[in-house]
């Protein structure tokens, strides 16, 4: 294991369980130590703030999507710091810019869901 980023932490949620395995394994390869779930609503309830350098979220979550779990943690952690994936193909263009705020990314979330 590669300790190059020592006791960095990083939130992962993801739906799948094979997606969360292979990224958790790649990033904890790398050194980084990874909490990762597979339900948007046990990794809100579990959110800690400030203990995270970065939260990867999926978009297209069933219970509660990336894009509204993002605004949850930010009541949480207004600094928290994220990066959205997804595999799907209808946020591409509306991911070209990335939300800095909540309202930006409640109205990202409305302008890709009237896209479906």
């Amino acid at each position: 294991m590669n300790n190059t980023y020592g006791s960095r932490r990083i939130l992962l949620v993801d739906n799948e369980p094979d997606n969360t395995s292979v990224f958790s394994m790649s990033l904890e390869d790398a050194g980084f130590k990874v909490d990762a779930f597979n339900d948007s609503l046990l990794a809100l309830s579990n959110f800690k703030a400030r203990f995270y350098d970065l939260s990867i979220f999926d978009i297209n979550m069933p219970k509660m999507n990336g894009f509204e779990l993002y605004k949850e943690i930010r009541k949480v952690d207004e600094k928290v710091r994220v990066c959205f994936l997804t595999a799907s193909e209808i946020y591409h263009e509306s991911l070209r810019v990335p939300p800095q705020t909540i309202n930006e990314c409640k109205m990202l979330y409305s302008k890709t869901n009237s896209n479906r």
